[in-house]
């Protein structure tokens, strides 16, 4: 089984340059763990909901007004994503995808096409569950 059988196609994408509060609601309205970051299209990074999770709690707790907290909010979401992301393409293996995400402890690994290297898609554990699930039946 390879991924593209499984991941999710299309996938929400946030920008670079958008806002860490924009990021936050677009991840709590979709009840996503993971977003890909492009900038001027090419695949930059990915934020996890344990990244903004990370960066609000203690970070905003410790500043000294609401004002500063506003400013935080509104950094690009660029400062705090995970860059340098791994990825891998729609032809890899499933279980290759997953031993991926296990050393790497990560929940989740864009997909991008082999010719031009534009996003097509994400593999996530959820994805990799649902597709596993039938298997126990």
């Amino acid at each position: 089984m390879v991924v593209e059988e499984v991941m999710t196609k299309s996938p929400v994408v946030v920008q670079a340059e958008q806002s860490v509060q924009e990021v936050l609601a677009t991840l709590l309205e979709l009840d996503a763990r993971h977003l890909p970051v492009l900038d001027d299209g090419d695949l930059v990074g990915i934020i996890s909901d344990r990244d903004l999770r990370s960066f609000m709690l203690p970070e905003l707790s410790a500043l000294d007004s609401p004002e500063e907290a506003k400013q935080r909010l509104a950094s690009p979401v660029s400062g705090l994503m995970a860059g340098d992301v791994l990825s891998i393409g729609p032809e890899t293996e499933v279980k290759d995808a997953i031993d991926l995400m296990l050393e790497q402890k990560i929940g989740a690994v864009p997909v991008v096409s082999a010719d031009n290297g534009a996003l097509v898609g994400i593999v996530s554990y959820v994805d990799v569950l649902r597709a596993a699930r039938p298997l126990f039946e």
